[in-house]
């Protein structure tokens, strides 16, 4: 928050320059924080021993004509003054630390308020905007991981995808999980319009969440509350944390220009991608089908109706493949040669390439200021015909209209449009489902694409028995040019407010915001597909308006102390209307897309209207002695529209203090050092839609309509669920900014949960939402700095976050007097395909996976065996097999400057984690996998019969405790299985084997920047400075335990987006360059 204050004063009147006895030289630089790195504005730059200097521009730059044997003063408030002897020189890079004597930082909290780092009771971390810039993500939301600790941001490589970002763990059971998004103080939406099916792994397309509309370009820093004590006064929804987002504002008396450009690229890391077996081609058996005699020349045919890759073996046998039965290919009718492709699926993936331009105007006068941005953002992905393009624009202004009267209005708009997003799980819109599950080797991505291109038709390897269609996957490239899916989405928010100051210390603040996202969404299924062909839209509004008052006061009661306190009220209001359609039975005419175009009369649409009311009243108070003590207290109580009318009252406390102890200490080498503790108590809640039962209505009997209930009940006595939180920690600077740390304990209980109880079957229900259980929540944070170099010319500054949270769910509900231990997470409680499930269960973290594990000998603990070589699953497909959730989190953060030159890279680190692969699990099964191919530890090939001396020796025991020593067969009779997969009759590896360790060590991005110096600008008096950078994003993973995928990569955001792949999109590395000029 440094900088933001900074701003505010870089405004101040440059210094008269007076003309110098001796000889003058153009002396040019920039200055820049020693504690994070970034470049400060409105720093005072002065000749010593005149009254001659300038101040720095919003990007830190300076320039003034100065003696070569002079000394320059740098000082700002809460700085240290430095004095610089300029030696001769003709350009000076500053870093300057922070001066616990001078006014403390200033950062901003709930509701907007702006408050001194120096007393607040909680750890809050910045992260500032032109972090997220410099090398910039789709979503800038991406850019927050490894940043802040306590923090887990788990991404994905869809193009636009879904992130999911959770601060101190998951709290809810069933509910909603994500931080809450605030701008300049008023709440956005961050909503993910995902379908239930898509997050639980079925077919579906990510279409990513609403934060990512969010302008990059037009943030100044980020602040992250994640105790319940700072995010108290927004009472029940502040129980995630709130993710504090402040904007880019005019400053008085000047005018600046900021122009900037840039443009990466980006190819697939081969490290997450799958690795094929290159012995065998598809099929399940290791025998071609029946020979067929074409132009007079017999050859053998591939099985074209297997999904696996157990086929014959290549040796160059001459065959009719797939081509041969297409007529407009020059192979038709004619025998090629049975061999592993040329080009595999690597070929599919283009290089995604990613342009962003954007320009910034800002300044102002003596009563007014304002800022104009327009940024434009162009993406192609790595999938064929996938686009992603934003307009976003934001406006912001305030007018002094008196003294004591200021106005400030912000409007943002941010139109999206997608073309090709992609699909995700277990589904053939998915690419990487086909390849990472049934993809066969003898198959050329080239050919494939060329059979498409060629005529526009559906040609697939995997042909039915007429040859006509497909019978299992349609044409890659036919999925992308004719199946793709488009959509929109215009994002408006803006807000008027109206400051009036009372007095000396007294002032009272009127706001009115609005934020309005409108959704569309097109999915089709085009004619000739293996699916039935299909046009579905979804179109959804969503607006929510918030009413602010807030009277503030500071008043410095005596000599030693000060009161800030704070009363007001929030009025909330939201809507959301959506509606999903889809056609029946097909489509009438060929590519004509509407649902007008419905071959069978249209099932009815589901249609949604949730409307939200919330109203709010809140106080807080701080009480300081000396600037060394303080006493917070603060409380909320909402009034809420979807709770009954008898309960829809509750009250959100919190207490908190801080003693800032090194006042008392005279100790030059201690810079500044606080304790501070706090208790609070903050909600989540009630869903909309859940008190009173809402009737479906299902397609008509003939011509009777009907409507019938819903399987879970509704409550109208339900509650919002409460967190209570404690926090204690320390932060400390020594040695005037060359290191500092903050470290924190908290621990949080969130009760009163919303659960859907299963019912008896005498009902007419099978379940009901209840309030009941407990989840806790208990970990430590620490985040620190150092700056091992600080000189002149150089300087090296490191920043290191680490977050260890261990998470208990502690009790569900009670059923029959019986208390539940277990319910899954996944939405409506279903498994995910492969037989697993994520569950909160009691006793356990949050989110375990439960599947069939392997049968353990009781007298050596090795894994047991079957008669067959098998390994011998647990009956029971419920043992715990994983737990997700990490064991710590960790980020480095480097920056090194030399002179005008930087260097600034990120190393994210998440140790553990489990993740079950649906991926590996089919991988293995058929048989694409190199595990399944190769030699056993006789030499001979594992695929051969175990009579012939093939097959796989399984480390384990027999049932009787002694040695395996049965060699696990690859063919059971009538097909090929892996010793992994049951698969025709075979196979039979516990789920267990399928989960994988997610732990990672990623350099997550790394830039350098130039910037260009002022004197080699002379002849471009108009410009300020020029930054080039050359950037890259997701560089290197250093180390993972999970092979042939990125263990970060999840399906969506929500509860379910951890522990679970299916279809895993590979990472994508991405490299270009950015260019920002300054005016």
């Amino acid at each position: 928050m440094r900088r933001t204050l900074l701003a505010c004063f870089a405004a101040v009147l440059t210094l008269a320059s007076f003309s110098l006895a001796q000889a003058q030289e153009r002396i040019t630089g920039r200055v820049f924080s020693a504690e994070d790195g970034g470049p400060l504005p409105g720093v005072n730059v002065v000749i010593k021993g005149t009254t001659n200097g300038t101040v720095t521009d919003a990007e830190g730059n300076y320039s003034l004509t100065a003696p070569p044997d002079g000394v320059l003063i740098f000082s700002f408030i809460g700085l240290a003054t430095q004095e610089v002897a300029i030696g001769g020189q003709t350009s000076l890079v500053v870093n300057m630390a922070s001066d616990s004597r001078q006014l403390s930082e200033v950062v901003v909290t709930a509701l907007g308020i702006e408050r001194s780092k120096n007393e607040l009771p909680y750890s809050a971390q910045e992260v500032r905007g032109e972090d997220m810039t410099r090398n910039r993500s789709t979503n800038f939301v991406n850019s927050l991981s490894g940043r802040a600790a306590g923090v887990d941001v788990k991404t994905n490589n869809n193009m636009g995808g879904s992130t999911n970002i959770v601060i101190r763990g998951y709290k809810s059971i069933m509910n909603n999980n994500q931080a809450l998004f605030v701008i300049d103080g008023v709440p956005v939406s961050n909503a993910n319009t995902n379908t239930n099916n898509q997050r639980n792994g079925a077919p579906g397309v990510d279409y990513g969440n609403a934060a990512a509309d969010i302008n990059p370009d037009n943030i100044e820093s980020v602040n992250i509350l994640k105790g319940a004590a700072a995010s108290a006064l927004y009472g029940s929804r502040a129980s995630n944390g709130v993710i504090m987002i402040t904007t880019k504002k005019g400053r008085k008396n000047t005018f600046d220009i900021i122009v900037n450009s840039g443009v990466t690229w980006g190819k697939i890391d081969k490290s997450t991608f799958v690795k094929f077996q290159e012995e065998y081609g598809g099929g399940y058996v290791q025998t071609f089908s029946p020979s067929e005699t074409y132009n007079g020349v017999e050859r053998p045919v591939p099985n074209f109706t297997a999904d696996a890759s157990f086929g014959p073996k290549f040796e160059g046998q001459s065959v009719y493949n797939w081509d041969a039965f297409d007529p407009n290919h020059p192979n038709y009718h004619l025998p090629t040669t049975w061999r592993f492709a040329e080009n595999g699926p690597e070929y599919y993936y283009e290089t995604a390439r990613q342009s962003n331009q954007s320009i910034l105007l800002s300044g102002g006068n003596d009563k007014t200021t304002f800022k104009v941005g327009y940024t434009r953002s162009d993406e192609t992905g790595v999938l064929p015909n996938s686009e992603l393009n934003k307009n976003m624009f934001n406006f912001s202004t305030s007018f002094d209209f008196t003294e004591k009267l200021t106005v400030t209005a912000s409007g943002n708009y941010t139109r999206v449009e997608g073309l090709g997003r992609y699909g995700t799980g277990y589904s053939s819109a998915n690419p990487n489902q086909v390849f990472r599950q049934w993809w066969a080797g003898h198959v050329d991505m080239k050919d494939l694409r060329d059979a498409y291109f060629r005529n526009g038709q559906n040609i697939t390897w995997n042909w039915n028995a007429d040859r006509n269609r497909p019978i299992y996957m349609d044409n890659s490239y036919w999925t992308r040019y004719e199946n793709f899916v488009d959509d929109t989405r215009d994002n408006y928010f803006g807000y008027v407010s109206a400051n009036y100051k009372v007095n000396s210390w007294l002032s009272v603040m009127g706001r009115a915001a609005v934020n309005t996202t409108v959704d569309y969404q097109g999915e089709r299924i085009a004619v000739g597909s293996n699916g039935v062909p299909k046009f579905e839209r979804f179109d959804r509004t969503f607006s929510e308006s918030n009413y602010d008052l807030l009277l503030s006061a500071n008043k410095d009661l005596s000599k030693d102390l000060n009161l800030k306190a704070y009363v007001g009220g929030n009025m909330r209001r939201s809507e959301m209307n959506s509606v999903r359609a889809s056609t029946s039975g097909g489509l009438a005419v060929p590519e004509l897309y509407s649902l007008s175009n419905s071959r069978t009369p249209m099932t009815p649409p589901t249609e949604v209207l949730e409307k939200i009311g919330v109203d709010g009243i809140f106080a807080s108070a701080t009480l300081g002695y000396r600037e060394m003590l303080f006493l917070d207290i603060a409380g909320r109580r909402d009034q809420s529209t979807t709770l009954p009318e008898d309960n829809d009252t509750f009250f959100y406390p919190s207490a908190a203090a801080s003693f800032v102890f090194s006042k008392l200490l005279d100790a030059p080498w201690l810079t500044h050092a606080k304790v501070r503790g706090n208790y609070a108590q903050v909600g989540n809640d009630a869903p909309p839609l859940s008190i009173y039962d809402v009737y479906d209505k299902p397609a008509a009997m003939g011509s009777v309509p009907f409507f019938s209930l819903p399987n879970t009940k509704n409550n109208p006595d339900l509650k919002p669920e409460r967190t209570n939180s404690v926090e204690v920690g320390v932060d400390a600077d020594f040695l005037d900014g060359r290191f500092g740390f903050d470290f924190t304990w908290y621990r949080t209980s969130t009760f009163d949960q919303i659960l859907p109880v299963t019912t008896t079957g005498a009902a007419a229900y099978t379940a009901k939402f209840v309030n009941a259980g407990e989840m806790v929540n208990k970990g430590i944070e620490v985040s620190a700095f150092v700056v091992p170099v600080r000189t002149t010319n150089f300087s090296w500054i490191a920043n290191l976050n680490f977050t260890r949270n261990r998470n208990e769910v502690i009790e569900l509900y009670s059923q029959g007097g019986v208390p539940v231990t277990n319910i899954p997470i996944s939405v409506n409680g279903v498994a995910f395909q492969g037989g697993v499930t994520l569950n909160a269960a009691v006793g356990h973290p949050y989110g375990v996976i439960r599947g069939t594990n392997y049968t353990y000998h009781p007298d050596n603990g090795q894994p047991v065996v079957n008669a067959n070589g098998y390994y011998l699953p647990t009956a029971s497909s419920s043992e715990i097999i994983g737990d997700p959730n990490p064991s710590w989190l960790g980020g480095i953060n480097n920056t090194l400057k030399y002179k005008n030159l930087s260097l600034s890279f990120l190393v994210d680190i998440r140790q553990g984690g489990d993740i079950f692969s649906l991926d590996m699990w089919y991988g293995d099964g058929s048989g694409v996998t190199p595990i399944t191919a190769g030699l056993n530890d006789k030499g001979n090939p594992k695929r051969d019969r175990v009579a012939d001396g093939g097959g796989v020796l399984l480390p384990g025991v027999n049932q009787d405790g002694t040695p395996n020593t049965t060699y696990a067969e690859n063919y059971n009779g009538s097909g090929a299985t892996a010793y992994g997969y049951v698969a025709n009759g075979g196979g039979g590896a516990p789920r267990a084997a399928y989960v994988y360790d997610g732990s990672y060590v990623k350099l997550r991005e790394a830039a350098i920047t130039y910037t260009i110096p002022a004197s080699l600008l002379t002849g471009l008096k108009f410009v300020k400075g020029i930054d080039v950078s050359v950037i890259g994003r997701n560089l290197w993973i250093i180390h993972k335990n999970m092979e042939y995928s990125d263990p970060e990569e999840s399906m969506s955001s929500g509860n379910t987006a951890m522990g679970y792949q299916s279809g895993a999109y590979p990472t994508v590395r991405n490299y270009g360059f950015n260019v920002k000029f300054r005016f």
